[in-house]
């Protein structure tokens, strides 16, 4: 199963968000995607560059949100992008081997189009009521995830008020995974 901790180092309840992603490391995380949306490209770059040093034993892989350009200039293994971004596949023609490039989705069909447009995995939802922040966005439930996950070949994450306690109906539901803030920035 794919764990994924989205950063928010403004929802942290204690220490920095070196901190806790250095936790998440050291966990062994699969991908910590770094969603610091406020920050400039300097000062995401820097971040970036600042967390691939840390120790990552288990490989982890280090995603950038939105910005694919910091993501390959900070040497990270992917980027993520929101709803209603270009499509990944305008993006392939520069991006070194292996470069993973996500897509968030809401919907059946946002799903299908991220993997026509050749994203390697979407994260779904909200599922549940996120945790972390409000949304617009009414929960899609188990069984929206569960369509989304048999319509697709690419893994699909389940993102939005994902707990330890419904994380394994995630997975029942097909999931390859769980997304999330609360989560991953609370252990």
């Amino acid at each position: 199963m794919i764990h994924c901790y989205i950063t928010d180092r403004r929802s942290l309840r204690a220490g920095t968000l070196r901190e806790s992603i250095a936790r998440n490391l050291a966990a062994g995380v699969a991908w910590i995607q770094i969603r610091e949306k406020d920050l400039s490209a300097r000062a995401l770059f820097e971040f970036v560059e600042a967390v691939r040093a840390l120790p990552n034993p288990h490989g982890s892989k280090i995603l950038v949100n939105s910005r694919v350009d910091v993501a390959l200039a900070a040497g990270a293994s992917g980027a993520h992008l929101p709803s209603g971004s270009p499509a990944s596949r305008l993006w392939r023609a520069i991006l070194p081997p292996g470069f993973l490039m996500g897509v968030s989705c809401h919907t059946l069909e946002d799903v299908r189009q991220a993997e026509a447009d050749g994203a390697d995995y979407v994260l779904f939802g909200p599922v549940f009521s996120p945790l972390s922040k409000s949304s617009d966005l009414a929960p899609r439930g188990l069984e929206a995830l569960a369509r989304a996950a048999r319509a697709v070949r690419i893994p699909v994450l389940a993102l939005g008020g994902v707990t330890n306690e419904n994380a394994a109906a995630c997975v029942s539901a097909g999931a390859a995974g769980i997304a999330g803030i609360s989560l991953f920035q609370s252990c």
